[in-house]
């Protein structure tokens, strides 16, 4: 088995919150690469708290941006 990070990202209005996450990788195996539950239910948190606006605690299991449209 092999593990190997990534940054997952959410964008829920004018925020963006980037996860990060770990992938575990099992050679010869059709289903992998794998998340852990811990990964799924920390992505789901982030998620729901993005959704009802609670950037406090979103920001503690991500890197939140607010992104603003360019104008030219």
């Amino acid at each position: 088995m092999t593990t190997r990070k990534i940054i997952k990202r959410f964008r829920h209005g004018e925020h963006l919150a980037e996860v990060e996450i770990e992938l575990r990788e099992y050679e010869g195996k059709e289903w992998s690469p794998i998340l852990s539950l811990d990964d799924v239910r920390k992505l789901e948190r982030v998620r729901k708290a993005l959704e009802r606006g609670d950037l406090k605690a979103a920001g503690k299991e991500a890197t939140l941006y607010r992104l603003e449209p360019l104008r030219a």
